[in-house]
């Protein structure tokens, strides 16, 4: 088990730079996703961890040591791919033993081992069976202990849920947290999914064209993101993130929205807007499950008028679409009383929304505390 210290790292690929000075500080013991879209870095984030690839510039350190002279074998380093990267040719009871038969682990100890990783990952039944006649969700679980039985120092695992049914793939980020604390190895877990991210990690590091976004808990991010980008990526269903112009009219703020609506500005969400005269475009987000229907609750609480285009079941709620000249509103429908086609007031408090700077992204307001 190690902390690991990812100091001011850059890494180009000729003229293009895939990661571009990322520093990130990773506790022992600690679960961390490198989560983005696609292309974004963050796997190869993960490859210069693991020594992979070199660093262009800044260093990555294993409990303060720097090992980037050292070799892959030698940093006891545990991965997990989402091919699984298994020897199919060989029994489950052979690959699970590979590594520490490498390693020159005494065989009674090997096979105390093996049947205790295969007990646990509930294959002891498979040991004898060729790694090629496993289903695609028992392979993952090899997969896993195949890497988890050496007792690595830490953990990476890139995207190793992504081929797995979707009850299967619940199950195994269950599982995996168990595990993680079980084994109280540090993990670095790459994904696109944010739902895995917030589900599995104690801290996510966002990251966009190789830039770290925001690096944080889970809460932190999703109730405080650092900017547009994090706002529009973290949560499900998305934030409401509505773009315009900020116009004064007779001492009133208003954002002007691109398609004809207008959101009036007051109190907490005018201040932050305010706040930076240098801002003339913003973007106002607020969660839909912020949005609410029925009587205002508070004299600043703004309200706008829209129709009901689409109703969702999610759960034991609604959500609904509200077209608002051209822009859509996503609002929860709590008591299933909203109905098509039906124009209805509704309310975003301003203590409950977002603003953004649109040119920049960057979050506004004094009392915003990033996480970065």
């Amino acid at each position: 088990m190690s902390s690991i210290q990812i100091n001011n790292v850059t890494k180009r690929f000729g003229d293009f730079t895939a990661v571009d000075n990322i520093s990130l500080d990773i506790q022992e013991g600690e679960f961390v996703a490198l989560l983005g879209p696609s292309g974004c870095g963050k796997t190869t984030t993960m490859n210069m961890i693991a020594g992979l690839e070199d660093v262009t510039e800044g260093s990555i350190l294993f409990d303060g040591q720097d090992l980037s002279g050292t070799k892959i074998q030698d940093r006891n380093i545990g991965f997990v791919f989402q091919n699984y990267a298994i020897f199919t040719h060989l029994t489950v009871y052979k690959n699970l033993s590979y590594g520490l038969e490498v390693k020159k682990v005494p065989k009674p100890e090997i096979d105390r081992r093996v049947r205790a990783m295969a007990d646990r990952m509930s294959i002891t039944h498979r040991l004898d069976q060729p790694a090629s006649s496993l289903s695609v969700n028992e392979m993952q679980k090899l997969a896993i202990g195949r890497s988890a039985i050496v007792e690595p120092r830490i953990f990476l695992l890139d995207e190793p849920l992504s081929n797995l049914d979707a009850g299967f793939r619940a199950y195994m980020r269950a599982e995996l947290k168990v595990l993680q604390h079980e084994f109280g190895q540090t993990m670095i877990y790459v994904t696109h999914d944010q739902i895995e991210a917030m589900s599995l990690a104690d801290k996510i590091a966002i990251i966009d064209q190789g830039k770290l976004m925001q690096y944080g808990t889970p809460l932190e991010i999703y109730n405080n993101p650092a900017n547009r980008f994090v706002a529009n990526f973290v949560g499900s269903p998305r934030m409401n993130l509505i773009d315009g112009e900020l116009r004064d009219e007779a001492g009133k703020l208003k954002l002007m929205v691109h398609g004809g609506a207008e959101i009036p500005l007051t109190g907490k969400i005018r201040q932050d807007f305010t706040g930076d005269a240098k801002v003339h475009s913003g973007s106002f987000g607020i969660r839909p499950q912020d949005i609410y229907f029925g009587q205002r609750r508070s004299s600043e609480d703004i309200e706008l008028h829209g129709v009901v285009e689409v109703l969702e079941r999610v759960g034991p709620k609604r959500l609904a679409y509200l077209q608002v000249l051209e822009t859509m509103f996503l609002a929860f429908d709590d008591q299933d009383q909203l109905q098509l086609g039906a124009e209805v007031p509704f309310f975003l408090p301003p203590q409950k929304s977002m603003a953004f700077d649109l040119q920049s992204g960057r979050r506004l307001g004094d009392q915003f505390q990033g996480v970065n």
